[in-house]
């Protein structure tokens, strides 16, 4: 069994505090959980990332974390949700989990007649080439957290002051200029999480 806990509009710091916590504090018969949220306003930067990465002073607060990639940006109107699941028991790696994600997340989008797909060396998904979610996790004793971020209605004009993903020419988008279907972010998050929890479930059958 999986729990979703839906946490609303949170500080970034804070929940990755309560990610790396839970993930220190779980056992063998600990359920998996699906934190569903959005966050202020942020630019977090991953373990490999590079500060050339950022073009220009903002702002926007800066966080070192601890997740893959480089650097990216988070804000209201932007879905997150962060996986913290037991890989290892669920006898699959890293690259597994990726793909979970991402078909989970171009499921969901085809859902709203929004046509995605993945690039080859580029963990995420795209619309076009252009960016529409990022991905990146953090392993540790075989149990993941951290997880994907899906552009739905945001701000996107601070992306113009980073290299999204570490990529110079990277465009990005959302959907609402995608779709003619009405979004709401709670009917997106449970949705996204049912495909989620689906491919999850059938990796552990």
């Amino acid at each position: 069994m999986i729990k979703i806990r839906e946490k609303g509009l949170q500080d970034y710091v804070k929940t990755w505090e309560e990610m790396k916590s839970f993930t220190e504090n779980r056992n063998s018969d600990t359920p998996d959980e699906l934190w569903t949220l959005e966050h202020n306003s942020v630019f977090t930067q991953g373990l490999s990332g590079k500060p050339k990465h950022l073009l220009k002073a903002t702002k926007i607060p800066i966080v070192q974390s601890d997740r893959g990639g480089q650097i990216t940006y988070h804000a209201p109107g932007q879905l997150i949700i962060y996986c913290l699941i037991d890989i290892k028991r669920l006898g699959i790696g890293i690259k597994k989990m990726v793909t979970i994600i991402e078909q989970s997340l171009i499921e969901l989008l085809s859902s709203y007649d929004i046509t995605a797909h993945t690039l080859k060396g580029a963990p995420g998904v795209y619309v076009n080439n252009s960016k529409i979610a990022a991905l990146g996790l953090k392993v540790k004793q075989g149990r993941t957290y951290h997880g994907l971020s899906l552009n739905i209605d945001m701000d996107l004009s601070p992306y113009k002051s980073i290299n999204p993903c570490g990529y110079s020419d990277l465009k990005v988008t959302k959907m609402c200029h995608l779709t003619n279907n009405t979004l709401r972010i709670s009917d997106i998050q449970r949705e996204l999480s049912e495909h989620l929890i689906h491919y999850i479930t059938r990796t552990q059958n």
